[in-house]
């Protein structure tokens, strides 16, 4: 099976990070875990002091489909440990 292209737009609604290349997922099985990274990314480049409660990661196919929407607040936090992460 070939891998196919998302994007992963991250946004708060005023606000937005475009994905403007897209990411090749091998599996659509994976896609939740990529738009878990786009979060993370997202938040360690701006700051993760920042308030992210309001922003999601908006996954769109290469036609342009909407495929997942994943809140911020929904990403599993490996960065600080499990636990902290509560």
């Amino acid at each position: 099976m070939t891998a196919r292209a998302y994007r992963f737009h991250c946004t708060d609604g005023h606000v937005a990070i475009i994905d403007a290349h897209g990411v090749r997922v091998p599996s659509e099985a994976q896609i939740w875990t990529y738009a878990e990274q786009a979060a993370r990314l997202a938040m360690e480049r701006v700051g993760r002091g920042l308030d992210w409660s309001d922003w999601i990661v908006d996954v769109h196919d290469s036609s342009g489909r909407r495929v997942l929407t994943l809140a911020f607040k929904d990403v599993r936090d490996t960065l600080r440990g499990p636990a902290l992460a509560a």
